[in-house]
């Protein structure tokens, strides 16, 4: 299964457009959102997609999200964080603002993968067993080009995308 991880959208539309268009191009299934969506109008653009996300710092509306969530994909968020065994592979989701947690999930040493945003920071990095993924961002403040992360969980191939930022 091909799956997608997008972090730090920030209402930015244009650019998560430009997103889910590379993310549909390649195969993806699936979507993680390591938060900062900001507005319903960001999830209501992952529609066809399998959503997962989960709240960061900036995400302030938080019953709009789930609303939102519920309505296109029988979901809520995940809240701060999410754990789950995707296509055998353990995963963890946490936006990274707070970072006791995001250590915590790393050092546990029981997960395959954590994914997390807030940097605005592109990450792939193997800390003891486990594979540290930031997919960048595609909204807010920009250190780097926008971009999100394509993995492929059969391979662990992950494929970094620049998403040209046009506005």
């Amino acid at each position: 299964m091909k799956l997608g991880i997008v972090s730090d959208t920030h209402n930015h539309i244009d650019n998560t457009r430009r997103a889910v268009a590379v993310l549909r191009a390649r195969g993806v299934e699936r979507v993680i959102h390591c938060g900062d969506i900001t507005t319903t109008a960001i999830v209501e653009l992952f529609e066809g997609f399998k959503l997962t996300f989960v709240f960061g710092n900036m995400d302030h509306y938080h019953a709009d999200l789930m609303t939102a969530a519920k309505k296109l994909f029988g979901i809520g968020s995940m809240g701060y964080h999410y754990t789950a065994n995707i296509d055998g592979k353990r995963v963890a989701v946490c936006h990274g603002d707070d970072e006791e947690m995001l250590r915590g999930f790393i050092q546990q040493g029981v997960y395959d993968f954590v994914f997390h945003g807030h940097t605005h920071r592109r990450r792939d990095q193997l800390i003891g067993q486990t594979r540290v993924i930031n997919p960048g961002a595609l909204g807010g403040r920009q250190s780097e080009p926008r971009s999100v992360c394509v993995l492929d969980l059969q391979t662990d191939e992950a494929e970094f995308v620049m998403i040209d930022d046009e506005g």
